[in-house]
């Protein structure tokens, strides 16, 4: 399986703070993490500081 997570740094509070603001999304997900089974299909909206929408992570099938 394959775990994306994609993020847009160019608008918003990521373009003010891209280092802090994901620094702070990725703290985020790797406690969050465990919520989730991590199987193909699995996935959420990821949101800056600002509740803003800012992109998404799933986990996709082999080859994917």
């Amino acid at each position: 399986m394959k775990f994306v997570l994609e993020v847009d740094l160019t608008d918003g509070t990521l373009a003010d703070d891209a280092v802090g603001e994901l620094g702070r999304i990725l703290r985020y997900w790797a406690g969050n993490l465990r919520h989730y089974a991590l199987e193909p299909g699995d996935g959420s909206a990821i949101h800056d500081s600002s509740y803003e929408e800012v992109g998404r992570w799933h986990v996709a099938a082999p080859g994917a």
